[in-house]
């Protein structure tokens, strides 16, 4: 359904219902999901969404994912306080990736880091470049 944006004009829309229900989530009922600062565009994290995520995440405004490891609902910063806002939600052109532009509190990644996307390539190795904004151990509420 969201195939058919390809060739419409800016405004025109498509009813949200009918569109979450054509996404062509995996065999595990998941997409994948990029969340980038709103204001900087800064690449965050990618997590995982299913439906349920995805109408959670609407309605409230706080980024809900999937846990694969957990097999449960994740709400970012339930644990750790690093809550994400939701600004913006948008969907690819095939309706295969979700983008999330957020406002983060505090930083994204598990290990402290405000991205996590730290390790880069250089030559034949791979460099961290980026130090935690708060120690891991610091990180959740115990």
């Amino acid at each position: 359904m969201i195939e058919t944006n390809e060739t419409a004009k800016t405004g025109e829309s498509l009813p949200l219902q009918q569109t979450l229900d054509s996404l062509p989530f995996n065999n595990d009922g998941l997409l994948p999901a990029i969340a980038q600062q709103h204001d900087s565009g800064r690449v965050l994290m990618m997590a995982w969404m299913n439906r349920e995520a995805l109408q959670e995440t609407i309605a409230t405004g706080r980024v809900c994912y999937y846990s694969r490891s957990r097999a449960k609902l994740w709400r970012k910063g339930e644990t750790s306080n690093q809550v994400q806002r939701l600004i913006d939600l948008r969907l690819d052109c095939d309706g295969d990736t979700i983008l999330l532009l957020v406002d983060q509190q505090g930083p994204a990644c598990h290990t402290g880091r405000e991205s996590c996307f730290y390790n880069a390539i250089r030559g034949d190795s791979v460099e961290v470049i980026e130090d935690p904004l708060i120690p891991p151990d610091q990180l959740y509420r115990r």
